[in-house]
């Protein structure tokens, strides 16, 4: 059979006990540790997984097709991922990642119409989701873990200064661009505790309508405001951009206009941030799995293609920072709470859209944790001289705002809860 010869082939430790749909049982790889076992439970997701397995895995979990012994999710993927590790690979693997490389240009090129789609598969999910996954202020980014245990809030509180700290907002009424604003958290951050003057740009409708009103509740609209465009409709100049978890969705076809536009709009003692999901194993395509089912028109880049475009650009690359692990851990969180809140979640959806959410939480903390995911920030400049020379004004600025809003005892982050738009109720469980 192919697929006992694709296991074969992919498990080089183990064993991986499978369940085959004729009820025969079979096992994978050698050794005692780790171990494994899933049952397939037709015919059509078994040949299936024989010749997509990228694809096939995730949807064969969410049409109940697939299980994992114990319903332990985490802890199976984990082992296939080990074994990739090791050398283990499905037959077809290289054949299909080629293909996949072929058509980044067609798969990516993301006008603004198209953006605009795919922004809103993923983003304008009824808003109960976002509300019991996510912190307080609705950051759905990597947050920062300098000491490795802090709490989702303080970490998400800890991301935004870490990124503040880069723009150097070094005095009040600093005109900021937001490109993918999200809910609003780091526009309204930047203006409450720095009094710089944001708009956010968005291209998800749910996402203003949130942000909007979480600036005139907080009483910021006076320094905040909210557009539903795209960056390439943009041409406001500004003293800052800063424009976190966006990159992503831009397309690699789309590199040049990116940061010719971040060039354009930048005064010429501007600087900007960009933090996104990187790749630390060079450039590769997105998992066909994720580009279907989460993030269509996506994808994480290698600094390497990143950089190449931005030595182009006449931009100066003045700060570069790699963020190892801080993601893998910000997404353990989210699944934890994810799984605390499923049972209410399948009254919102329904089984297979939870079981697909799980998929994709689970295997994004194995990208960080085992397939050489990562972020990467970079600050940027117009003029070689707009930054101090070394990098330690960063680090200075940072500590100085922790401690100051320490020593007032303040958690801007809660000061006005999010409640899901619509009419809806934020919890959907306590």
């Amino acid at each position: 059979m192919i697929l006992e010869a694709a296991l074969e082939r992919l498990v080089k430790i183990g064993p991986l006990t499978v369940t085959f749909p004729d009820g025969s049982v079979k096992a994978f790889g050698t050794g005692e540790e780790p171990r494994a076992s899933l049952a397939i439970r037709s015919t059509l997701a078994q040949r299936r997984l024989a010749r997509n397995p990228a694809l096939a895995l995730g949807e064969a979990y969410m049409d109940g097709e697939i299980e994992f012994g114990d319903g332990d999710l985490f802890g199976t993927l984990d082992f296939l991922a080990m074994n990739s590790m090791e050398g283990g690979s499905h037959p077809f693997d290289k054949l299909m990642e080629k293909v996949r490389r072929l058509r980044r240009n067609l798969d990516q090129f993301n006008t603004t119409g198209r953006s605009r789609r795919n922004v809103a598969h993923h983003y304008d999910l009824d808003d109960r989701l976002y509300s019991v996954m996510l912190d307080h202020d609705r950051q759905y980014s990597c947050a920062y873990f300098p000491d490795g245990d802090a709490t989702l809030e303080d970490a998400q509180l800890k991301k935004k200064v870490h990124i503040a700290s880069k723009l150097m907002l070094d005095r009040p009424g600093l005109e900021v661009l937001d490109i993918g604003c999200g809910w609003g958290g780091m526009a309204l951050f930047l203006a409450r505790e720095y009094g710089a003057r944001v708009t956010g740009l968005t291209l998800s409708q749910e996402q203003l309508s949130v942000a909007r009103r979480r600036a005139f509740e907080e009483g910021l609209s006076d320094l905040v405001s909210f557009e539903l465009i795209d960056y390439r409709n943009w041409d406001h100049k500004v003293d800052r951009i800063v424009s976190v978890g966006m990159f992503e969705h831009v397309g690699i076809n789309h590199y040049k206009t990116f940061f010719d536009k971040v060039k354009s709009l930048l005064r010429d003692d501007g600087v900007a941030v960009i933090h996104a999901i990187g790749r630390a194993d060079g450039p590769g395509s997105t998992n066909p799995w994720i580009a279907k089912y989460i993030f269509p028109g996506g994808y994480s880049p290698a600094v390497s293609e990143v950089m190449s475009v931005v030595e182009k650009s006449g931009l100066w690359a003045t700060d570069i920072e790699i963020l190892r692990l801080h993601y893998a851990r910000t997404l353990e969180l989210w699944r934890e709470r994810f799984d605390r809140h499923r049972a209410a979640l399948t009254t919102v959806y329904d089984e297979r859209f939870c079981r697909m959410f799980e998929f994709y939480l689970v295997g994004s903390e194995l990208a960080f944790r085992r397939w050489g995911h990562m972020n990467w920030q970079i600050q940027l400049t117009k003029d070689v001289a707009t930054v101090p020379l070394a990098r330690d004004y960063m680090a200075a600025a940072e500590r100085r705002k922790l401690a100051s809003m320490t020593s007032r005892d303040a958690t801007p982050i809660h000061a006005v809860p999010l409640r899901a738009s619509h009419g809806r109720s934020e919890q959907i469980a306590q």
